[in-house]
């Protein structure tokens, strides 16, 4: 519910968003192009691995009971090239890591704790029965399915599909995000500048933060004040069939703020509009057809603040990751005092330490003022404070969002 000045809470603002968000299709794409995708299905090994018992060491296969006396080697058994025969009683055969284990023997004996002389094998050492070898499956078995559906893939589970002889992978398909940055006062990087201009820098950090997320970003450039203009971008975006559309700007209630009615004229069904949160109190929300519309603060700070709060989210539920709606904050401790909060959830940028026993410490900065884009990349977390929360201590339990590189 949200109170009396009408501010919807931050926790519910996210509900919304993510209700009825259902994933994306499924592609297949090559192993050396998911990096980073989701899984749309769960992943099933087609192979066991390892396939047969296999040494983990450089040395000798035996069978145990014969470690009392010296052994004849008869052969050898390295990796991809096994020994053939059968180990009987008094024989041993080299082997090397990664090895098929030689049938008849079941230990093998490191080549450290071995005396060989004229081909004859002396034990320096009793290993247990069955040391130093890797049974057939213990990383795992065909038909079992260590890679859910809704798995992130990153470098380890990427090597494991592989290791499960998958050459293509079932992944949902990226989000496209489409950003329009509006106003009149907003100049690239690079252009002139004169003192009534903005160099625009919102759309490079959504950007980031969607393909961060898993997805495309589409930049349809900077849009004059003018309702047409404004239309024919939001026209560009359903052309360009994104998934999101994200408008940076003309969220509020000035007399030219005017995303919220080009949306309307475009039919947009609405969601709600403003937030109980610091910064980031404008955010429009609401559908145009198969397309959410995210209309985040023209502010660089509410921008990416809102961004990693409401888009990544969204994002990442369209990509079918089932915790999508968790609460990705953790504890740690203040470290300084501060004063009773407001009637909006804050997110303050803050530095993170660690104290004499390695407990998290989160030091707000001095400025909050949500215009510093330095104090922003400077901050390597947010600090949450609750509406309406009393005073706190330093050293008292606080929650953190870490930031990630380059916010």
């Amino acid at each position: 519910m949200s109170g009396d000045d009408g501010l919807l809470p931050v926790p519910e603002a996210l509900a919304r968003i993510l209700a009825g968000i259902v994933p994306l299709p499924a592609e297949n794409v090559a192993l050396h192009e998911a990096a980073g995708r989701t899984l749309a299905r769960p992943l099933a090994a087609l192979r066991t691995q390892p396939p047969s018992d296999v040494s983990a060491m450089d040395g000798y296969a035996l069978r145990h009971d014969d470690l009392g006396g010296p052994l004849r080697i008869v052969g050898e058994s390295a990796a991809g090239r096994a020994y053939e025969g059968i180990l009987q009683p008094g024989e041993a055969a080299r082997i090397f890591t990664g090895a098929a284990v030689p049938s008849g023997s079941d230990t093998v004996l490191v080549q450290e704790s071995a005396r060989v002389e004229d081909g004859r094998l002396e034990a320096l050492e009793h290993p247990d029965r069955g040391r130093n070898i890797r049974r057939a499956g213990i990383d795992f078995r065909e038909g079992e399915t260590p890679l859910p559906a809704g798995h992130r893939l990153g470098p380890s589970s990427l090597a494991l599909a592989a290791a499960m002889n998958h050459p293509l992978l079932p992944v949902t398909r990226r989000p496209l995000v489409a950003i329009i940055a509006t106003g009149d006062e907003l100049v690239r990087p690079g252009s002139p500048v004169g003192k009534d201009r903005i160099v625009a820098s919102n759309a490079y950090a959504v950007a980031a933060i969607a393909v961060g997320a898993g997805a495309r970003a589409l930049d349809l450039g900077i849009v004059p004040d003018r309702l047409e203009a404004v239309e024919a971008a939001i026209n560009a975006a359903r052309e360009a069939d994104a998934d999101v559309l994200v408008t940076l700007g003309g969220a509020s209630v000035g007399d030219h703020d005017l995303v919220k009615p080009a949306l309307a004229r475009q039919g947009m069904e609405a969601g709600f509009w403003r937030i109980a949160m610091r910064p980031g109190k404008p955010l429009i929300h609401g559908r145009l057809g198969a397309m959410t519309v995210l209309g985040l603060p023209g502010n660089p700070v509410s921008s990416i603040v809102c961004g990693l709060l409401f888009l990544v989210p969204l994002l990442r539920a369209m990509a079918g990751d089932p915790d999508a709606k968790a609460d990705r904050s953790e504890p740690a401790l203040l470290g300084c005092d501060l004063p009773v909060n407001g009637d909006r959830q804050d997110y303050m940028r803050a530095i993170l330490a660690r104290d004499a026993d390695g407990r998290p410490v989160a030091t707000p900065a001095r400025s909050q003022d949500s215009s510093m884009l330095k104090v922003m990349a400077q901050a390597s977390c947010l600090l949450v404070r609750e509406r309406n929360e009393g005073p706190r201590r330093a050293g008292s339990p606080c929650r953190i969002l870490r930031l990630g590189e380059g916010c």
